[in-house]
């Protein structure tokens, strides 16, 4: 994590969100002026089943300090099988990171609704406890 004048910053937090379901309750939290870091910075997507794993590596290799997918979860549009798909390219990343020597938990998923915005603050604020945890021990 970066420091600004001796003073540990946020971590930096990269989550992608599908267009038509995570989206509009991450937008919601905004809106609702619900707090959450201004260290977040997000990517909507048309699936969650379409994010390429080396954007995530990427994204940890250049400064980032976690992944956060907002998956579509069972309400996906374009896949019925999109939850499945998000799991197992999750997993075949973190297989990436660990060959990397990046941690896996630096990645993080859930399913986030349209309407789920309290969700996505309370996922925001603990994964960054978690990754500010993480750093304090490395």
């Amino acid at each position: 994590m970066a420091t600004v004048s001796g003073k540990k910053t946020d971590p930096k937090i990269l989550v992608f969100s599908s267009n038509a379901i995570s989206d509009p309750g991450i937008d919601l939290a905004g809106s609702a002026h619900m707090h959450y870091s201004t260290a977040v910075q997000v990517i909507p997507l048309p699936c969650s089943s379409g994010i390429k794993p080396a954007w995530i590596v990427h994204a940890l290799e250049k400064g980032f300090d976690g992944v956060f997918v907002a998956a579509c979860g069972g309400d996906c549009a374009y896949l019925p099988d999109c939850t499945a798909r998000t799991s197992a390219l999750i997993k075949k990343t973190q297989e990436l990171l660990r060959e990397r020597h990046i941690s896996p938990k630096k990645l993080k998923m859930s399913g986030i609704c349209s309407v789920c915005a309290d969700n996505f603050v309370s996922h925001i604020k603990k994964f960054q406890e978690e990754l500010r945890s993480h750093d304090s021990r490395e």
